[in-house]
């Protein structure tokens, strides 16, 4: 129960359903699409386009989804997975050729074929009760009319402020007073309106065929990318299996790779074999533990994460808890290891929401364009912010994340699912890229070992391992980091707030939804 003598926020509860977003735009759109009769799909649809309008540092047209969706809130759990893929010219020999021993971050060769709207049209045709049309009408109007810019994005927006001028689409679009949006201010991109528009009428070949396929290309191909038509064209979102590990009565479900959901499997495999819930909450004891936890993680990731179809990746070992006993006997609970690498991959920008309806139907859904504004390029026709998810390859020949044609990079969106009993009760997540598995395994331990409510779990402090530094948010006590440092850890303050999620609690017997919604972020739940 939270002290109401100090600020905070309650968790939403309600009873005929519930969307938890980080915008307060994207989830009473959701909320609006529930009580017209649309269903969990449909309302996350319509926030998703939401999103790519109000957040464009965070997500968009140009980016990737995935989706974990619970029918009737029960199993078989469907998995979607609408990461975009290389273009078919992207081979490592050629870019060893040209010197070239890391993909750029800022450059048409990090843009792989954008994903979200293939998986956008999918979900809608097979699991939807609207049309495309009429869910993207709200999105349309924001981007048309304008949309009032709230503060985190504001922020985050202004640190983008210098990449953004240097392509003059993007100040034109994003900057048009010469610098980043106040709070309040409002931003309109009647470009991305006629966009949206093209999709709702044509459906996903409004997108990868036509006048807004050539406009990418040709965008594309003008910053020295290698992408055709074709790679366009020939994208599809693949429906898969979802992996899971079982934790404190609860089946923990993700997204298999390319995804790097396994990072928090294995995280939570190794945690279960200590009693979390003797130890403080915020106790230097605690937090070294998941540190370490996710140091082993990392490093398997770093190592192993790839696209299934392209390359082996062990998952059965890696998920099996004799894998996760041995690891576990790695870890000294009074002194940090010494002989793991960092992490390789950077915080992305990304949006998490999770939305149930009356009928119970549970979607855990995420979207991104990777760093903030993606690669910093943007259409110069259809105002569209391309993504820069092939910084995620690698270019060394045998790694299994090694760059090819048409391959998926190890991606860092990862939505999650709670299941019991073959029913869904946790439909939840938590954004910030490399953070995301120290993310869900805090906000899940948080709330089963630790007892919080759904907002506490997402209130409490966090700590991060990166670069060989134990990032801590000032919420950490400074007992705390005192235990870190003196278990050997390097600790820093961290630059900025770790993460942001969403979740929501279905109470099959009582009937009542719980929201929580991220207090790092903008936005929050609501249900009704």
């Amino acid at each position: 129960m939270r002290d109401f003598q100090l600020p905070g926020r309650s968790p939403v509860h309600a009873t005929e359903g519930m969307a938890a977003t980080p915008n307060p735009l994207a989830t009473s759109t959701a909320v609006d699409v529930l009580r017209r009769g649309g269903n969990a799909i449909d309302a996350a649809v319509a926030a998703a386009a939401v999103l790519a309008v109000v957040e464009p540092n965070q997500t968009g047209l140009g980016g990737d989804c995935f989706v974990l969706y619970a029918p009737k809130g029960r199993g078989p759990l469907i998995g979607l997975n609408g990461s975009g893929r290389a273009p078919q010219a992207a081979t490592a020999e050629w870019f060893q050729e040209r010197g070239i021993t890391a993909i750029p971050t800022y450059h048409a060769h990090a843009v792989t074929v954008p994903g979200a709207i293939d998986a956008w049209a999918r979900l809608v045709a097979d699991h939807g009760t609207k049309g495309l049309d009429e869910l993207l009408q709200p999105a349309i109007r924001y981007a048309e009319s304008g949309f009032p810019v709230h503060g985190r994005i504001s922020s985050e927006w202004g640190h983008a402020a210098a990449r953004l001028q240097r392509d003059p689409n993007a100040a034109r679009i994003f900057l048009p007073q010469g610098r980043a949006p106040r709070p309040g201010e409002v931003i309109r991109n009647p470009q991305l309106a006629a966009t949206l528009r093209t999709i709702g009428r044509e459906g996903r070949d409004g997108f990868y065929r036509g006048a807004v396929a050539e406009d990418i290309v040709s965008c594309l191909r003008q910053h020295g990318g290698l992408h055709r038509l074709e790679d366009l064209a020939s994208n599809r979102p693949d429906y898969v299996t979802p992996i899971s590990t079982r934790y404190r009565g609860l089946d923990i479900c993700q997204i298999p790779p390319n995804n790097q959901g396994i990072t928090a499997l294995i995280m939570l495999n190794i945690l279960s074999g200590f009693d979390l819930g003797k130890l403080g909450p915020l106790s230097a004891a605690r937090l070294h533990l998941e540190i370490e936890a996710g140091r082993l993680a990392y490093r398997d990731r770093n190592a192993l994460v790839a696209d299934l179809t392209k390359a082996p990746v062990p998952v059965e070992e890696l998920l099996s808890m004799d894998y996760a006993r041995r690891l576990r006997e790695r870890i000294d609970p009074d002194r940090a290891m010494t002989d793991l690498p960092p992490p390789l991959l950077q915080k992305s920008d990304t949006v998490y929401f999770c939305v149930v309806d009356r009928d119970r139907n549970a979607v855990s859904f995420i979207n991104s364009v990777y760093h903030s504004f993606g690669s910093g390029i943007v259409t110069p026709q259809t105002g569209i912010v391309l993504q820069n998810r092939g910084a995620g390859f690698r270019l060394e020949p045998g790694h299994p994340n090694c760059i090819a044609p048409g391959k998926r990079p190890l991606h860092t969106i990862m939505p999650g699912m709670a299941m019991k009993d073959g029913r869904a009760v946790l439909p939840y997540g938590v954004m910030g890229g490399d953070y995301q598995p120290f993310g869900h395994v805090h906000l899940l331990t948080n709330f089963l070992d630790f007892g919080c409510d759904l907002q506490e779990a997402l209130d409490l402090a966090r700590v991060f391992y990166s670069g060989g530094v134990v990032q801590v948010e000032r919420g950490v006590p400074p007992e705390s980091v005192a235990g870190l440092a003196a278990r050997g850890h390097r600790v820093e303050v961290a630059p900025e707030a770790l993460g942001g999620g969403q979740a929501i609690w279905i109470d099959w017997e009582s009937g009542v939804l719980t929201g929580g919604s991220e207090p790092r972020m903008d936005g929050g739940a609501m249900g009704f």
